[in-house]
C-alpha cells in the first residue's frame, strides 16, 4: 500500500526498490498489494520489481474497490466496476495482470464484503479463475466471520477452490478479531495476514511522544495511546523498539503481519522484529494488559456457571474448544 507516492503516505519508486531489495536480501518472498492502491502505481511498481525473477515471488493482490482509487474523492464509480460480483472480479483481475506484467496472480483476495453478491457467485468465479490459471489461490479480507464460514462451506460442498488466507486488521490496538474471526480461521485452516499491525503507526510510540498526527484523518483514542505507552515499557525491558515488539507479538500468534513502511529506516527497524526474543511471561503480560472482553456467547460459555455443567464436567475439553 506504500509503494508509490500518489497518496500522501507512500514511497517513491527509488525508496520502494530499496525496501524491496532489503526484503529480498532478508529472504522475504511474499508481497501484498491491491488494484486500488496508490491509483494503480503500487501494482505497476511490484510488477517492475519482480519481473527479473517472477517465480521467486508470491504476489497477492485484491479486487472489490475501484481501480486506481484516489484518496479524497467521493468514491463514485460505475456500479459494474466495484463490488464483489463476477463481472467486477474478472474485469479487475485482467487489469491487475496488465499492471503487474504477469500471466498469473498467486493469491487474489476479495478486498471488502459488499453485502450484495451471493457467496455462490463469488466462490464459483474464483474457482473458474483458478482453473484458467489466472490465479493460484483465493483469500478474503474485511468480511464478517459468518460470511467467510458460509462461503468456505459452499466451496467445500461443491468442490470449488476454498479460501486459503484471511486478511484482517489485527494489532495490540485492534483485537476484536479474536472473538470470532481468528478462531474461525484456526478452525477452517486459514492463514491469517494482519494489516495495520502497528495500528497506523500508533504502536511505534511516536504519537505517545507528542508527534503530530498530520497524516491521520481521525483523532487517536486515549486508550490507543495508553496501549502504545505500556508497549513501550515492555519493549524497553526487552531491549527492542515498540514496533519490533508489536510485530513480534503477532508473529508469536502464528500470523503473517504485513509491513507497510514508507521509509527504509522504518522498514529496517520493523524487520528486526525477527531478532526479538520474548518469553512466555512477557507474551502473557502483553496479552493481559491489552485484553478485550470476548463478549456473548464466549463469556457465557466460559462462565463458572456453565463451564462445569457441560461435557460431563470435563473442563479440559471445553478449555480446548475455547482456545480454538
Amino acid at each position: 500500500m506504500t509503494f508509490g507516492d500518489d497518496w500522501q503516505w507512500g514511497a517513491d519508486r527509488d525508496v520502494s526498490r530499496q525496501i524491496f531489495e532489503r526484503f529480498a536480501d532478508a529472504g522475504g518472498n511474499f508481497i501484498d498489494t491491491a488494484n486500488a492502491y496508490t491509483t494503480g502505481t503500487s501494482e505497476k511498481i511490484v510488477g517492475e520489481l519482480i519481473a527479473s525473477d517472477r517465480d521467486a515471488w508470491v504476489v497477492a493482490t485484491k479486487y472489490s474497490l475501484p481501480d486506481g482509487m484516489t484518496i479524497g474523492d467521493d468514491g463514485a464509480q460505475p456500479a459494474a466496476k466495484t463490488g464483489n460480483s463476477r463481472k467486477n472480479m474478472m474485469r479487475s483481475v485482467e487489469g491487475s495482470l496488465r499492471r503487474l506484467g504477469t500471466d498469473h496472480i498467486d493469491l487474489l483476495y476479495l478486498h471488502v464484503w459488499d453485502f450484495t453478491t451471493y457467496p455462490e457467485e463469488i466462490m464459483r468465479a474464483l474457482d473458474d479463475l483458478v482453473r484458467a490459471g489466472k490465479i493460484l489461490y483465493a483469500g478474503i479480507s474485511d468480511t464478517p466471520a459468518w460470511i467467510v464460514a458460509r462461503a468456505q462451506a459452499i466451496a467445500e460442498l461443491r468442490g470449488w477452490t476454498p479460501f486459503s488466507v484471511l486478511q484482517v486488521e489485527y494489532s495490540l490496538v485492534e483485537r476484536t478479531v479474536e472473538r470470532d474471526l481468528i478462531p474461525m480461521a484456526c478452525a477452517l485452516g486459514l492463514s491469517v495476514a494482519p494489516w495495520s499491525p502497528l495500528a497506523g503507526g500508533i504502536l511505534s510510540g511516536k504519537y505517545s511522544k507528542g508527534e503530530e498526527a498530520t497524516n491521520r484523518s481521525f483523532p487517536i483514542p486515549p486508550r490507543s495511546l495508553e496501549i502504545a505507552r505500556q508497549l513501550g515499557d515492555v519493549a524497553e525491558e526487552i531491549g527492542c523498539s515498540p514496533s519490533q515488539l508489536a510485530l513480534k507479538w503477532l508473529l508469536e500468534k502464528g500470523t503473517i503481519p504485513i509491513l507497510g513502511a514508507r521509509k527504509i529506516e522504518q522498514f529496517d527497524d520493523n524487520l528486526k522484529c525477527l531478532e526479538v526474543q520474548i518469553t512466555s511471561g512477557q507474551m502473557t503480560k502483553l496479552d493481559e494488559i491489552f485484553a478485550i472482553e470476548a463478549g456473548f456467547p464466549h463469556d457465557f460459555i466460559a462462565s463458572d456457571f456453565v463451564r462445569p455443567r457441560i461435557l460431563a464436567g470435563r473442563k479440559e475439553l471445553l478449555n480446548a474448544g475455547l482456545r480454538g
